[in-house]
């Protein structure tokens, strides 16, 4: 199997980061690029909060939330991944397996790697990670986290 591109999904979690070791070593060998995704969740299609938001307010809260993520994925990829060949660094809004099965076809990625649970993750195996197991087109390693 050739490995040239490498998907690696984060929430900006610890759970997640125990993947990152395993990114780097696969960029290190293959010198295969590595695609960093975070996907934040879509609040303008949310349930009704407390009182209703304008949609302005809304629309600026998920510019906020962008900028966040992208700072966050420049200081990851800063920190941690200089010795990698390439990477690029994605922000989606939505679904997050839903968003991570779409990347892997947009981008025509060899392999994920995520952690077995992400940030909200209160089973052994997270419900993002089980989808994206399930209906990846491509190879998928899970990094086991520790409760």
């Amino acid at each position: 199997m050739e490995i040239r591109k490498v998907l690696w999904p984060t929430d900006f979690s610890g759970s997640a980061e125990t993947a990152l070791s395993h990114v780097q070593s696969l960029s290190r060998n293959y010198g295969a690029e590595v695609h960093v995704l975070h996907v934040l969740e879509d609040i303008i299609h949310h349930q009704s909060w407390y009182g209703e938001f304008e949609p302005e307010h809304v629309e600026k809260l998920m510019e906020k939330a962008q900028r966040k993520a992208k700072q966050n994925l420049d200081q990851i990829c800063e920190n941690h991944l200089e010795g990698c060949p390439l990477y690029i660094k994605h922000v989606a809004v939505g679904d997050p397996a839903a968003e991570i099965l779409k990347l892997i076809e947009q981008e025509k990625v060899d392999l994920v790697v995520m952690a077995t649970k992400g940030k909200s993750g209160a089973f052994d195996y997270g419900s993002v990670t089980e989808r994206v197991v399930r209906l990846s087109p491509v190879p998928v390693t899970t990094i086991p986290v520790e409760s």
